[in-house]
């Protein structure tokens, strides 16, 4: 990977019963990162040397949010298997199997247990979010079952899941000052994914597909663009819905710079459940943020 540039692979989901809800984030060169920001800034931008597994629990239980920074020594990584710290993803026959041992910050609670992710389908293409194709998304895993089995919270359920990647030659605020994206299941199982990111150029960039459990992706019409009420920190967020028909169920994580949400939503007449978040890289720069961060994100780091 190039100094400064990332890699990410992200797991959301909620399950059947409608109750509980959890997304986790395994970071290579961890882009919310202050202590990664700042060795940007120094020009000793090492990606191996950040790197974090995040972690939040919502629903109908104590909600838990982990996200510890460790160093080199912390991190090994072959074709299957990516270990970091005392946490580990390992892909197998069957999917991915997540096992997780985060403590919570800044109130210090243990999130320990097993995640297993069992792909309906794999994606194999590619999509560059910016025109220079500096970083590009891979939905790996549109349409998955889940299944979460935690000792620590005492939690147990299925439900369905998501799965994605990106990767980036640059950080991230380099190419982007904001974006919305979301992604919707729908009746009959299928994934919308609503991609809009406006770059530091200014240009936008927007991807509306949606996956079916069979494997198959469509580019699909973009719905009309829909605010959002704003954010406890006054973060803007919008989506794209018919006629208007998006409404704010849950906010699930509300900060500075990122916000991150679950909505009740209307796409080409039928209804869908979304997990959907709005990010803003120039807030993220700014020094009253930084400062903020390390309370969120402890770092222990080896090596």
């Amino acid at each position: 990977m190039t100094p400064g540039g990332y890699l990410w692979w992200y797991l959301d989901a909620w399950s059947d019963d409608g109750c509980h809800g959890i997304t986790l984030i395994a970071f290579v060169g961890s882009v919310f990162s202050p202590y990664y920001a700042l060795a940007r800034r120094r020009g000793t931008a090492d990606p191996s040397h950040h790197v974090s597994i995040n972690v939040a629990l919502y629903g109908n239980t104590p909600r838990r949010w982990a996200m510890t920074e460790r160093g080199r020594g912390d991190l090994q990584r072959d074709k299957d298997n990516l270990v970091i710290g005392p946490s580990a993803l390992e892909w197998g026959p069957d999917g991915l199997t997540v096992h997780l041992n985060e403590v919570s910050a800044p109130l210090p609670s243990r999130i320990r247990g097993t995640i297993r992710l069992h792909p309906e389908a794999m994606a194999t293409r590619h999509y560059a979010l910016d025109q220079k194709a500096r970083h590009q998304w891979r939905p790996i895993a549109p349409c998955a079952r889940v299944e979460v089995d935690l000792q620590q919270p005492g939690l147990r359920w299925q439900g369905h899941g998501y799965m994605d990647s990106n990767i980036g030659t640059e950080p991230l605020e380099q190419g982007f000052r904001y974006w919305d994206w979301s992604r919707a299941v729908m009746p009959n199982g299928d994934t919308v994914v609503l991609y809009e990111a406006t770059q530091r150029d200014d240009r936008e960039r927007m991807l509306t597909l949606r996956f079916d459990p069979r494997g198959g992706v469509r580019d699909i019409e973009p719905p009309p663009r829909q605010g959002l009420p704003i954010s406890g920190w006054r973060v803007n967020r919008a989506t794209r819905a018919d006629d208007g028909r998006a409404a704010v169920r849950q906010t699930l994580t509300d900060t500075p710079f990122y916000v991150r949400s679950l909505l009740d939503t209307r796409i080409g007449g039928e209804p869908g459940l979304a997990f959907h978040e709005s990010l803003s890289l120039e807030r993220f720069e700014t020094a009253v943020v930084q400062l903020m961060l390390p309370f969120r994100m402890p770092r222990r780091a080896r090596g």
